[in-house]
């Protein structure tokens, strides 16, 4: 069990890369781990919320960027996902925490050409929500 004494440094920086990627298409979660940072350094609370937010939050403006480059060819009526997003606009993506659906919001956001300052904002509140509840339950 040597290997889980890492330094709170080395902790937050794994968080915030772990975060980022678990935000970005590829596979994975980093609530498990910001739990268990917490557990080993429960006197970083605020750092570990803010920094797991601004990777997670990264992540998902990094999959928007992505969306906002992908072409408009299909009609908005024959993808569900995209034409939610257009009806309900960045407020939806308070959302974009949930598993799956969450990187599909982000890019259909960017996909529809919204704004990047609202989605920045409505993303970043929803995952610090998640990780809210995740700190209070360390």
């Amino acid at each position: 069990m040597e290997w889980l004494n890492v330094t709170a440094a080395e902790g937050l920086g794994g968080l915030f890369l772990a975060s980022f990627l678990a935000s970005t298409v590829l596979p994975g979660g980093s609530e498990a781990l910001l739990w268990g940072f917490l557990r080993l350094h429960p006197d970083q609370v605020a750092a570990a919320l803010t920094l797991a937010t601004i990777g997670n939050t990264a992540g998902g403006m990094f999959t928007w960027w992505c969306g906002r480059f992908l072409p408009k060819w299909r009609k908005l009526e024959d993808l569900p996902q995209r034409a939610r997003v257009a009806r309900w606009g960045s407020p939806v993506l308070l959302l974009s925490w949930t598993p799956v659906i969450g990187d599909a919001l982000c890019l259909a956001a960017g996909w529809l050409r919204l704004h990047w300052a609202p989605c920045c904002l409505f993303m970043a509140l929803g995952k610090f929500a998640r990780y809210g509840i995740v700190a209070l339950a360390a």
